[in-house]
């Protein structure tokens, strides 16, 4: 090894370090001036950290799996505005401490859509946590069951957004809107949220066994919310979908 890795492995410029080799020649090969050659090989060392922080938050936020708006099928549902989810990408809403609730039946894409925006906000620097609503349910029992009060609570509080998949699958626990709350309200005007709901609000109430929790839930969430609702047919399921028949002129 020599002595400019061995500095380099100090700096903690491994980046830097994996590239230097072939910069060199491309250097020496297009007589690059020094500011130049300075230039390519911060810049690598910038690309590197860049990529290793993606991965870091990506990591954290525990997606079910890394989607983004580049995998996404705009042609199969057309009531998906593409321009008004670019937007969303785009981050305003963050620092507006706006919500964005996804309405839609099983299938359309809004679980996708959900964690592609979180990816684009991973990109930007945030820091983002996805969870089911079962998951959040499952997180706070526990939480209850070993003492470990507020642990929980700050997992939720602390990144700059948080995902909530999943609400309207099935019936929840008992408490379950009480846990949900606590993170609406304690987020609420501070740090966005994005929600994604099989069922109309009207059955919240329903699904958390406590309609006035549903109605507090929902009236400080939908207070600064973009609310996107989609139509349309499962995804998941169009290969398995029958031809459409074709109306075939009949013989005379």
């Amino acid at each position: 090894m020599t002595q400019i890795e061995t500095t380099l492995r100090q700096l903690r410029l491994s980046g830097l370090a994996q590239t230097l080799p072939v910069r060199l020649q491309e250097a020496a090969a297009a007589r690059l001036g020094h500011g130049e050659f300075l230039e390519l090989i911060l810049q690598d060392e910038l690309n590197v950290r860049h990529q290793r922080m993606l991965a870091r938050r990506t990591k954290a936020a525990d997606f079910r799996g890394l989607k983004s708006l580049e995998d996404f099928d705009w042609q199969f549902n057309p009531s998906i505005s593409r321009k008004q989810i670019f937007e969303l990408a785009a981050g305003q809403y963050q620092r507006d401490a706006k919500d964005v609730l996804f309405l839609g039946p099983p299938g359309v894409g809004k679980t996708h859509l959900a964690q592609a925006l979180g990816y684009e906000a991973i990109k930007q620097g945030k820091d983002v946590f996805y969870r089911s609503i079962f998951d959040l349910v499952r997180d706070f029992m526990k939480d209850e069951a070993f003492n470990q009060q507020d642990k929980v609570l700050r997992r939720y509080l602390k990144p700059d957004l948080v995902i909530i998949d999943d609400m309207g699958l099935k019936q929840l626990p008992k408490n379950s809107g009480e846990y949900l709350l606590e993170v609406i309200m304690r987020r609420y005007e501070n740090r966005s949220s994005i929600m994604t709901s099989n069922r109309p609000l009207e059955d919240w109430g329903k699904l958390l066994s406590d309609v006035p929790t549903a109605g507090a839930i929902l009236d400080r969430f939908l207070h600064h919310a973009i609310t996107i609702a989609i139509s349309g047919r499962s995804y998941r399921v169009k290969d398995s979908l029958p031809p459409p028949i074709e109306n075939k002129p009949r013989r005379k």
